[in-house]
């Protein structure tokens, strides 16, 4: 899996393809999920259709003078957005259909977030520098401090939570995930559905995390989780370090690496990943005769965002806006919901019934949703010091 948060260059895969259609999710029937249906009523003498007036609607947000500019430009220079990754293909897709005579090559997708901010310092002033970025909280925090980003709000900004956006427009979060724990119930009779039940002596061996947590932004997420399941918190990620380092001590902690290949081999049978990684996981351990089970920690409810933003002094500036319009839009919004991650703008989607019932049940129940709380800027930053100075000594080293 990718989206690393460390300054150093480390690439991690994410796997999985595409989540298409409700039937897929008979794989993942066992992760906790809801389903609310669209007021919307249709309406025949309409010529035109809902989702052909949501992009006139965003369009007349636009400014004329920016769209004819990034046409002007003619590219936008992507990197890692993998297809599989919260829905990726379908979101480029999208854009290509609304904007075709932009073209929109993706770099390196497989990258981490580390690799996207090297990018950007070693293609300076070349065609090739990235546009815009999708990175880690602790990179986009980096990309700040370095002054990289261009300020701007996209359409429906007033909609994005500010615990989802910079209070500057730097970034913004265009989706966000839980932590959850998933298990091939092929190799594992009993899903465990908790941080306590890790630790159980019949999962010895059995337990991984989805990489380095110095590196990994999922793997650094799942160590929070822990530590909120462990009376940590925050401000106080140690818990967190102190559960994995007792869950290596006791063999339980397998290793850090989880691959396609891993899961179906049986070697990696249970890890911890984002929510919206593991629909497009299912559809190939279908194929191979594998059941999954996802379970979000019952002692440990942690969500994590991507933040998404245009890249000062890039070549393509004009159409790197309208990037990060597009995945803030109506379109956009939905496109991730096909993925299994949560817009930012869910809570305005609700509530102007833009989301269908089909759509909502690729998400995690509405229970689950309502306990996510994001920790701040610097909360982050203290986390990171914190694991970086103690999961060597108190982990990894072991």
């Amino acid at each position: 899996m990718r989206k690393q948060h460390n300054s150093n260059t480390a690439t991690s895969t994410r796997f999985g393809t595409r989540l298409r259609g409700f039937a897929a999710l008979a794989i993942v029937g066992a992760m906790a999920l809801s389903a609310c249906g669209s007021d919307a009523e249709d309406e025949a003498s309409e010529e035109v259709t809902e989702d052909t007036a949501a992009v006139v609607v965003e369009d007349a947000c636009l400014n004329t003078a920016l769209v004819d500019a990034a046409n002007a430009e003619g590219q936008v220079n992507l990197i890692a957005l993998p297809d599989s990754w919260a829905n990726y293909k379908g979101i480029l897709e999208a854009f290509r259909v609304k904007y075709p005579d932009i073209a929109n090559p993706v770099a390196n997708p497989d990258a981490s977030s580390a690799d996207e901010l090297v990018a950007v310092e070693t293609l300076a002033g070349q065609p090739t520098q990235p546009d815009a970025l999708d990175v880690s909280p602790a990179i986009a925090q980096e990309v700040d401090t370095k002054g990289y980003w261009e300020p701007y709000e996209p359409c429906n900004w007033d909609e994005i939570p500010a615990v989802l956006k910079d209070p500057d427009g730097k970034w913004v979060a265009a989706y966000y995930g839980i932590m959850a724990i998933g298990t091939n119930t092929t190799v594992v009779d009993v899903a465990p559905t908790s941080f306590a039940d890790l630790a159980k002596p019949e999962y010895k061996g059995l337990v991984s995390l989805n990489g380095d947590p110095r590196q990994s932004g999922a793997a650094f997420n799942a160590v929070v989780a822990a530590a909120l399941a462990n009376g940590g918190s925050f401000d106080d990620i140690m818990p967190g370090i102190t559960y994995f380092a007792n869950l290596k001590a006791s063999g339980n902690l397998a290793g850090t690496d989880v691959t396609p290949a891993g899961v179906i081999a049986g070697e990696t049978p249970i890890w911890l990943d984002w929510t919206y990684n593991y629909p497009g996981l299912a559809p190939t351990l279908a194929e191979n005769g594998i059941t999954l089970a996802i379970r979000v920690p019952t002692d440990g409810v942690h969500g994590g965002y991507y933040a998404q933003g245009v890249v000062k002094g890039a070549p393509n500036n004009n159409s790197a806006k309208l990037w990060i319009n597009h995945l803030i839009s109506d379109e956009g919004a939905l496109g991730y919901l096909e993925g299994g991650a949560i817009p930012a703008r869910f809570e305005a989607l609700v509530a102007s019934g833009k989301i269908s019932e089909e759509a909502k049940a690729n998400l995690p129940a509405p229970e689950l949703i309502a306990q996510i709380k994001f920790p701040t800027q610097d909360q982050i930053t203290k986390m990171k010091e914190a694991l970086a100075a103690s999961w060597g000594p108190l982990v990894a080293d072991k």
